[in-house]
């Protein structure tokens, strides 16, 4: 994401990072004048900035979520958003969120999940791992929240592990656990972890969407409709 921004023209005076997690540096590196907003829904998260004394003091913390937004509509020149869209529960609603928050041609980036990952986990344990939005569809909701010129693309990345062990520490310790609404909440005994274990033996698929799409220009006045309005007015007592 970050060589993307290479070719794209753009000194933002603020920049929101939502969903960021513990707050990086690399935008606050690469856009040194400007204000970098890092927003995430986990307290906890951003608490761990304390401990970073690269994060500016003219920068923010804020917990908050990406669907209701605690920012100022056009307070915005750049929403960054590294692999959280897919945690929401309606990315509409996140992305009209965005959209209402980017100042006229700002841009907005991201990065999430699409259904080919854990393609593996799915087909052991049916319910059990994340639904994730194809490329496509999150194109078109794009173009329902009001953005213009939306480019998707994506790649697959395929992880080798010794045993399944491995990715469930790793999915576990990166804080990609099981928040579906409609999981079971009871103990699923050895049997599932044994299957789980054996389906990712060899290897995991992680499909990584990528987006970007620009907030439209205000629109000019319609000269004809403002000159007609004008000569009503005149007529007018």
């Amino acid at each position: 994401m970050l060589e993307r921004l290479d070719y794209v023209k753009l000194e933002p005076r603020r920049v929101l990072d939502a969903g960021s997690g513990p707050p990086q540096r690399v935008l606050a590196k690469r856009y040194r004048s400007s204000q970098v907003v890092a927003l995430d829904f986990s307290l906890g998260m951003l608490r761990s900035a304390r401990s970073w004394r690269s994060f500016l003091s003219r920068d923010l913390l804020v917990c908050g979520d990406m669907e209701r937004l605690p920012v100022a509509t056009g307070a915005v020149d750049l929403v960054w958003s590294n692999m959280a869209l897919h945690w929401v529960a309606d990315p509409a609603a996140a992305l009209r969120e965005f959209e209402r928050v980017l100042a006229p041609q700002g841009l907005l980036m991201f990065s999430t999940l699409g259904p080919d990952t854990l393609r593996e986990l799915r087909r052991t344990a049916p319910g059990r791992v994340h639904e994730f939005l194809d490329m496509h569809d999150l194109g078109d909701l794009l173009v329902s929240a009001g953005f213009s010129a939306p480019v998707m693309d994506m790649e697959m990345l395929t992880l080798a592990y010794p045993s399944g062990d491995g990715l469930l520490k790793d999915l576990r310790e990166s804080g990609q656990t099981n928040a579906r609404r409609d999981r079971r909440r009871g103990l699923s005994g050895k049997g599932l972890a044994a299957a789980l274990r054996g389906a990712v033996a060899a290897s995991a698929t992680f499909e990584i969407v990528y987006g970007h799409a620009w907030k439209r220009a205000p629109r000019p006045e319609n000269a004809a409709e403002t000159a007609k309005t004008v000569r009503v007015f005149k007529r007018m007592p």
